[in-house]
Parts: structure tokens; sequence; C-alpha cells
């Protein structure tokens, strides 16, 4: 019996959202979302809705996919938040690397174009970096730094992540985005021992 036309949602998600990570929300047309999920129009509206419903499936796609693995990293050191960190950039710096998939991050690239998104979605997008912020500032535990210290932290390590994203849209090598992730690395490691030893900056 003839029966609708299945495929994989998720393959087509991780299609469509390769376009809306390497073109960016306003210059993702539906050709090319079509192109690459090899959908038709109205099997991809009838799919997933518009093209806002579809980013923004795309943006919790992404989510669930790659902060599952900085989760993953951060949760796998426990007690020891410098190594923690660490790991999460390691795994920033696998998918940076990874060629299947474009440079940057999706996050990233739909922040700088906050100002031709959807109310909606700039609010998807701010909520994803919150969400990442608390990860990391989970991470780094109760330690003898001050509540306020280690809120900078977490705000501090998020934004070098999303830095990293964008000088690698813009062809900065791997070797230069490693000894960032060092120094972030390192500054943790030098503010958590500060505090430790009672020497944490003054407010």
């Amino acid at each position: 019996m003839a029966g609708k036309k299945q495929f994989d949602t998720s393959a087509a998600l991780d299609d469509a959202m390769r376009v809306f990570w390497q073109r960016g929300y306003a210059d993702a047309s539906l050709d090319a979302l079509t192109s690459a999920t090899g959908l038709g129009r109205g099997s991809l509206y009838g799919a997933f809705g518009s093209k806002d419903a579809l980013f923004s499936q795309c943006l919790d796609h992404y989510a669930a996919k790659y902060g599952a693995r900085c989760e993953q990293a951060l949760a796998a050191h426990a007690g020891d938040p410098v190594r923690a960190i660490e790991a999460f950039f390691d795994v920033i710096l696998e998918r940076i690397a990874d060629p299947s998939v474009p440079r940057g991050c999706l996050v990233a690239q739909s922040a700088t174009q906050s100002p031709v998104l959807a109310e909606r979605h700039g609010h998807q997008v701010r909520a994803l970096l919150d969400a990442q912020r608390r990860r990391v500032r989970a991470a780094l535990g109760d330690r003898a730094a001050d509540a306020r210290t280690l809120d900078d932290l977490a705000t501090y390590v998020v934004a070098v992540n999303q830095s990293l994203a964008v000088l690698s849209r813009a062809g900065t090598p791997d070797a230069e985005l490693r000894s960032v992730a060092r120094l972030a690395r390192t500054t943790v490691a030098d503010t958590l021992a500060r505090a430790a030893s009672g020497g944490a900056a003054e407010e």
C-alpha cells in the first residue's frame, strides 16, 4: 500500500542546521534549504513549518547536539574546575576543526545577526548562551572565590568560547585558537588560585 514518503527528521535537521550555520538566517534561502535536505518545499513546510520555525528547531538541535558534548566534558572532571574548563575548550576546538561542519558556531553566528532575527529568536539565542554560562558556572563549583568572581569567570569563559567561534570564521589558524584557549585556561587557574590563597582581586 502506498504511503507518505518517509525521511530521517534528525538528518534533515542536521542538513538545514548546516545551511543556517554557514550562511546565517538571512542568507539561508529556501532553495538552499531544500537542496541541502533533499526535500521539496511542500515537504519541508509540512515537516517543519515556516523558515522561522525550522530555524528555531535547528537552534535547539544544535544546542542539544553540541551542548551535550560540552556538558559531558565539564561533568567529567567534577571537583577539578581547571581541568573541566580545559576539557570544555578541547570539545569546542574539536568542533571548530571538524571539516564536516562549518567553522564557528551556530549560536555565535546567530548572535551576530540578532538585529535581523525575529524577537523570539533573539531571546532563544540569549537563552542558549545563558544555558552555556550556567553549565560553566556549575563546573566551577563552590570554590574559595566569592560568588561574584565565579559568576564573572563563567561569563569570561563563555565570552572566550564565542570569540573562538568568530575568529575561526575569519580563518584564524587552529594553532592560534588553541593559544587563546590555553591563555583562558591559565586565567581560570590563576583566578581560582588567588582566591584560594585569599588574594582574589578586590571589586
